[in-house]
């Protein structure tokens, strides 16, 4: 199976999207992480879920977990409020920053490859020039599995 087989339809923010807003969209849609444009509509990043849950976590927090239990609810009904102002750019890990797309006729192992060395839930498939769609993770497995 090639990896245009396995890629879906998927939203996608760009680098200037309000963090926020991303943030919603992964909620939304119950998403591992989004893929990222930069200006001209080419992949440029992915933005993991796990990122922005943690970008969302005080750091002394991140640093000491017991600490949690001493924010009260207020605080954590606000804990969000921080990505408002933020661009998703500002709150891209540098690591998964220009992670490369796959192309249309890669192959499980070559996308798994790809997934596994820039440690991303997601890649994106170019074919043509173009965006066609992205390959999440778990649809990786299922189309591995069911071989």
């Amino acid at each position: 199976m090639h990896a245009e087989e396995m890629a879906e339809e998927f939203p996608v923010i760009t680098v200037d999207s309000n963090a926020l807003d991303a943030a919603r969209t992964l909620a939304e849609h119950r998403l591992p992480g989004v893929l990222v444009t930069d200006e001209d509509g080419k992949p440029f990043a992915v933005l993991p879920a796990s990122q922005v849950v943690r970008f969302i976590v005080p750091t002394y927090v991140q640093d000491d977990p017991s600490l949690a239990g001493v924010l009260n609810e207020s605080m954590a009904d606000h804990a969000a409020d921080k990505l408002g102002n933020k661009t998703v750019r500002q709150v891209l890990p540098e690591h998964l920053t220009d992670v490369p797309p796959a192309n249309a006729d890669d192959t499980i192992i070559e996308v798994a490859a790809l997934m596994a060395r820039y440690r991303t839930p997601l890649i994106a498939v170019m074919k043509d020039g173009k965006l066609h769609g992205v390959i999440t993770a778990s649809r990786l497995l299922e189309a591995a599995l069911r071989h």
